[in-house]
């Protein structure tokens, strides 16, 4: 399998999918959704493309295997599915996909939240990297996705960075 990075010489792309068999049917608004794309624009992102599918863990791993494959997209953000629910299985899915997890990034967003709320630590998003891609799993709720975002969004640029191939860091100040 072929790995890419989207190029660092323009704006970084991000594709949002949101997991939800209520918005999926249109019974629901996706607002977690708008609350992702408006946090990703302000921190200087472009949201490539948004998508819902239903609690389906093949539908939900086929959606991040297509964006995981285009060059122009540099990462996927999710949200929904990744509490216990019986059709809760985004993070199954986006397992089935990714090559790396980063388990600090899923724990530092659960740490936040349990700060605020005991029902984090029943929280089950991913973070890793498929094909290149970074893949973030978000809640269904706009709070949360919110709360989440801020923890995480401070590190996009430079993992972005990493999978770009720039792995060089500048010393630093007083080491060798």
């Amino acid at each position: 399998m072929m790995e890419h990075n989207a190029s660092t010489d323009q704006v970084r792309r991000i594709a949002v999918l949101t997991v939800s068999d209520s918005v999926s049917r249109g019974r629901n608004q996706d607002t977690s959704g708008d609350v992702i794309q408006e946090r990703l624009e302000t921190a200087g992102f472009q949201v490539a493309e948004r998508h819902c599918v239903p609690d389906e863990r093949a539908e939900i791993a086929a959606q991040l295997r297509a964006w995981a494959s285009d060059p122009a997209i540099a990462g996927i953000v999710t949200t929904g599915g990744t509490g216990i629910a019986l059709r809760d299985v985004t993070p199954e899915a986006t397992r089935d996909v990714i090559e790396k997890e980063l388990p600090g990034m899923a724990e530092a967003m659960r740490a936040k939240s349990l700060q605020k709320t005991p029902f984090a630590m029943v929280s089950r998003q991913v973070v890793g990297v498929a094909n290149g891609t970074l893949v973030v799993n978000l809640p269904g709720s706009p709070k949360a996705v919110a709360e989440c975002l801020e923890v995480i969004l401070p590190v996009f640029n430079h993992l972005f960075n990493l999978l770009a191939g720039h792995t060089r860091h500048d010393t630093p100040p007083g080491g060798p």
